[in-house]
């Protein structure tokens, strides 16, 4: 079953920009070649964004201290 995207006003997508500018920071991450694909085909095997399982990751390297 399909579900039906709802349209974003431009107010209300200038507003998420404006709040996802002022409460978080931004990194670039530069991949080799074909590492891109592997990452989304992992993210989504755990039904996961690529964002979210780069971030656990990373939580998860942080927490181990190593």
């Amino acid at each position: 079953m399909k579900t039906e995207k709802k349209k974003v006003s431009k107010a209300q997508q200038q507003a998420v920009n404006k709040y996802i500018r002022n409460n978080y920071d931004r990194i670039a991450l530069t991949v080799k070649k074909g590492d891109k694909k592997r990452i989304q085909a992992a993210a989504d095997r755990v039904g996961e964004s690529v964002n979210n399982y780069i971030r656990t990751a990373i939580d998860r390297r942080m927490e181990s201290g190593t």
